[in-house]
């Protein structure tokens, strides 16, 4: 009886061993609500102090919108969103990953920035065409969907369950199409409470 559990115990390092080096397990429940109270607080920015909303700006080209301070501003908004939140993962992760006497940026971790790396500089570029046309309505939709969709691929790389909010985040960016008015509200949903309720989740599940 005693040599049988010994041999449950080892399959179950072997097997933790194995999934410790195919998959990047360093991400933090942390990371992840602090980067959707980040989007909440630059979503809020945008609405209350520079006054957008895609509705006024869906059907105006950008060539007869005049690029002046609310719009640089904007810009300066989201570009702190997106660092914040960056700087974050890598602080909590690395924390993490030193908890667990592990490298964060290994092999594993390379793999995952890499197949995450495609689908976001794709929709990185889309997003800069749709503003180059003039279709500013459709930058909330187009992020949701090219971000859900390199969640999707990174869940092969890391926790299977950022799949699911891979999906929702695609699903939201589809409706904010439809709704393209609705844009921003819709980019807070996915990329705010979407993040925090993912964040509370790993944390609980995984991380205590």
């Amino acid at each position: 009886m005693k040599q049988q559990q010994d041999y449950i115990r080892d399959i179950s390092e072997i097997r933790s061993m194995m999934e410790r080096s195919t998959k990047f397990l360093s991400l933090s429940g942390w990371a992840g609500i602090m980067a959707g109270i980040y989007a909440l607080a630059g979503a809020y920015i945008a609405y209350a102090v520079f006054d957008f909303s895609p509705r006024k700006v869906v059907y105006n080209p950008l060539g007869r919108m005049h690029i002046n301070k609310d719009f640089v501003g904007l810009m300066l908004v989201a570009a702190a969103v997106l660092l914040l939140a960056i700087g974050t993962a890598w602080f909590f992760s690395n924390q993490k990953a030193k908890k667990k006497n592990e490298k964060l940026w290994n092999a594993t971790s390379k793999r995952l920035m890499i197949n995450m790396g495609v689908p976001l500089v794709a929709g990185g570029l889309f997003v800069l065409i749709l503003a180059a046309k003039g279709l500013i309505g459709l930058v909330a939709p187009a992020t949701l969907i090219f971000y859900g969709l390199s969640l999707y691929i990174a869940s092969r790389y890391t926790y299977e369950d950022v799949k699911i909010l891979g999906l929702v985040q695609v699903m939201l960016g589809l409706i904010a199409a439809v709704y393209i008015g609705y844009g921003l509200l819709f980019w807070a949903i996915g990329f705010g409470a979407g993040h925090i309720i993912y964040g509370i989740y790993i944390h609980y599940k995984y991380e205590r």
